[in-house]
């Protein structure tokens, strides 16, 4: 959200580092607190083209009516001001999105939904890792055998949702050791999917393992949940970066860095625990903002107001 020179800069900077993995740590002075490998890097054999498109992107918002955003102000007041400075447009932070209706959670559940909300029901309060990396990455086979035994290892309860296809080159478990999911026993639960507004406002669930993905992220933060950032690509490096550095409601698990000790680490550290209190600030902080006279709430009837307001 800062001037098209800097965004011009940083779309240069991500091809560069390719090339100067040394470079990866050092910080990029015109976006703080990014880091140069924090940059959303889309990999391609034509940056020109890409610069075409992000450059096109960025006018069409300047041409806008206007940008709605699923944030709160309280979370990104700083960046949604720099943006509004910039573009010159009405903005509209009404987010968290999927807080604004009390019917964000259906009432028909599946099978599979029975069973995971009943093996939570039966955990204690805040011990269960929730582990899901989103419905567009995929893994390595080492990588998962090492999320797998990491977990194992860790001693804590664990609800992993690996869908079909996470795995490249696999449908769905035959990677795992043979007898693994007989192993852990109740002690861990892996599925194919799960209502995850729902989990993540289970009193059960202590952290949440994520890929970083926005919706993801809000929906952590709105239900005052801590994270482990492992981040894949495009904005979940930065979403990575905000959660950790700016924030401080997530630990960082590097995805170059992971390996089954790594992991078990990090699941048996108690930094984790020592940011659940900031991160139910923020649970409220949310709430506040969605409330009748909070942020959130006034520049929904500002975008309402806003619509109203054309031409037709």
């Amino acid at each position: 959200m800062k001037t098209n020179n800097r965004k011009a800069n940083s779309i240069a900077i991500q091809f560069f580092c390719f090339a100067q993995d040394s470079r990866l740590d050092e910080p990029v002075l015109e976006l703080p607190p990014l880091k140069v490998k924090d940059l959303p890097v889309m990999e391609t054999n034509e940056p020109e083209e890409l610069y075409r498109v992000v450059n096109s992107m960025v006018k069409g918002a300047k041409s806008s009516s206007g940008v709605i955003w699923n944030t709160f102000d309280d979370l990104e007041h700083m960046e949604l001001l720099d943006f509004s400075l910039e573009f010159q447009v009405p903005i509209f932070p009404i987010g968290p999105f999927h807080k604004h209706s009390d019917n964000s959670l259906p009432t028909i559940k599946n099978k599979e939904d029975h069973i995971t909300t009943n093996w939570l029901d039966k955990q204690d309060p805040q011990s269960v890792v929730y582990v899901s990396f989103g419905s567009l990455a995929d893994i390595e086979e080492k990588e998962f055998l090492d999320v797998a035994w990491g977990l194992r290892n860790s001693e804590r309860p664990f609800l992993w949702v690996i869908r079909p296809g996470l795995v490249r080159g696999a449908e769905w478990l035959e990677s795992l050791p043979c007898g693994f999911v007989e192993n852990i026993g109740d002690k861990g639960k892996i599925v194919k999917w799960v209502n995850q507004l729902e989990v993540l406002a289970h009193p059960a669930v202590g952290v949440f393992w994520t890929h970083c993905g926005w919706n993801s992220t809000l929906e952590s933060i709105s239900e005052g949940v801590p994270m482990i950032c492992t981040s894949c690509f495009t904005d979940q490096r930065v979403n990575a970066r905000y959660i950790v550095d700016v924030w401080k409601v997530g630990m960082m698990l590097e995805r170059s860095k992971m390996d089954r000790k790594e992991i078990e680490r990090v699941i048996r550290s108690g930094m984790i625990d020592g940011m659940r209190e900031r991160c139910l600030r923020w649970k409220e902080r949310a709430n506040i903002c969605l409330s009748q006279d909070g942020s959130s709430s006034k520049y929904l009837e500002k975008l309402v107001s806003h619509v109203l307001s054309f031409d037709y």
